[in-house]
């Protein structure tokens, strides 16, 4: 492969990435998109994801949404705590939407998306590792090992959609990090009553349970303290069930069956700035939030989408793509969005995941006002589903 220079280098072949290449495609600014690795298999990645209907928005109009095979609804939210009292439900009327969201198929979205990709002849190249991220103020070079051999090749915006791996290398950017110190463990939940379109998020004083509706079964995100997820997830099916029938309590029946389960940390990692000179972070490299009320991948799409956004009104006004003053309007379009969804998120860990007796007090009282105060259930549905722009 011989060098080159493009508009825009995108690092990260991901769902964020490929969402941002898809939404610049056909509008004369070249890119090009670099990945690490193949298409994942399907036993390696079966995990759900929670889509909001904003997100359902954005790959409607990048023509991925009719192409999933599988999509499974949320029309309500159950949301309740533990050993103390007050709920809340929200509803598709509450938040004026025809779904409140979806889960999809990880692997279905990826695969999904990447075919895309091929049929529309994006420059896109699989098993490519990047090795060195350069700039200057007129350029970022890009250094990958592709095939045995180095390649170099520039463009006037560096776009990293990576996870973050790489973006230390870039001038200016560093990383507030905070461990939860909790896991959380995923599996496929067959109960004795079907999914009917409500996801619940139940708060217990060591972590949310989530169970959303996939398919005719649940997806469970079980977070709780690191040594007892470790125990968690190697305990006989048995066991298991009855460990989350006690956690989660009778409103599904008796759990039945468990898919394969597995645990992973859980960390709040953010950049303290997401732009440096001639680059830009996007998901999670920009990132990484906790689980609880799903908010971590649909920021990160909506950050593909107001980058492109961006992108191509920079370009079309004849303007330099890249920028100081470019990404300088990118990042306070985004500040408000990425800013509330890292808060919002971190006050419901922090909030709910508490022993303390007045907290857990406070916490009833809230779900029940916000159950009961239907312009605030709008406001905070619509929140979550749009992020700031709700």
């Amino acid at each position: 492969m011989n060098s080159g220079h493009y508009d825009i280098v995108i690092i990260g072949g991901g769902p964020v990435g490929m969402a941002l290449a898809l939404g610049l495609q056909d509008t004369g600014i070249s890119s090009l998109l670099l990945e690490a690795r193949g298409l994942p298999e399907t036993v390696q990645d079966p995990r759900p994801l929670a889509l909001s209907y904003g997100s359902q928005l954005i790959l409607h109009q990048l023509n991925v949404w009719n192409r999933l095979p599988q999509k499974t609804p949320i029309d309500t939210i159950h949301i309740s705590n533990r050993g103390s009292f007050g709920q809340t439900l929200i509803t598709t009327e509450d938040a004026e939407v025809p779904a409140l969201g979806y889960v999809v198929n990880y692997h279905e979205l990826f695969g999904t998306m990447h075919k895309l990709m091929i049929e529309n002849e994006f420059n896109y190249i699989a098993g490519a590792t990047v090795t060195q991220l350069d700039t200057t103020d007129k350029a970022g070079i890009v250094s990958f090992d592709y095939q045995g051999k180095t390649v170099q090749v520039s463009a006037q915006l560096l776009i990293l959609a990576d996870g973050g791996q790489l973006a230390q290398q870039l001038p200016g950017i560093s990383y507030h990090t905070h461990d939860y110190q909790q896991w959380a463990v995923v599996a496929n939940i067959h109960a004795e009553k079907k999914q009917s379109g409500t996801a619940y998020e139940r708060f217990t004083p060591t972590g949310p349970i989530a169970l959303l509706p996939n398919l005719d079964d649940f997806a469970l995100v079980w977070t709780t303290t690191p040594t007892a997820a470790k125990e968690i997830v190697s305990l006989p099916e048995d066991i298991f069930l009855h460990r989350l029938q006690q956690n989660f309590g009778d409103r599904l029946g008796q759990f039945i069956h468990t898919g394969k389960r597995s645990a992973f940390p859980l960390l709040l990692k953010y950049a303290a700035t997401t732009t440096s000179q001639r680059s830009v972070l996007i998901g999670n490299a920009a990132q990484t939030l906790h689980p609880v009320a799903g908010q971590g991948f649909n920021l990160g799409l909506r950050d593909a989408h107001e980058l492109a956004r961006e992108i191509l009104r920079t370009y079309q006004g004849s303007q330099t793509i890249g920028t100081n003053a470019m990404l300088a309007r990118y990042r306070q379009n985004r500040r408000l969005d990425s800013t509330g969804g890292r808060m919002f998120t971190d006050s419901l860990v922090r909030f709910f995941s508490n022993e303390n007796e007045l907290v857990k007090h406070a916490s009833g009282i809230g779900l029940s006002m916000l159950n009961t105060i239907s312009p605030l259930k709008k406001f905070v549905a619509r929140r979550m589903i749009f992020g700031a722009r709700g």
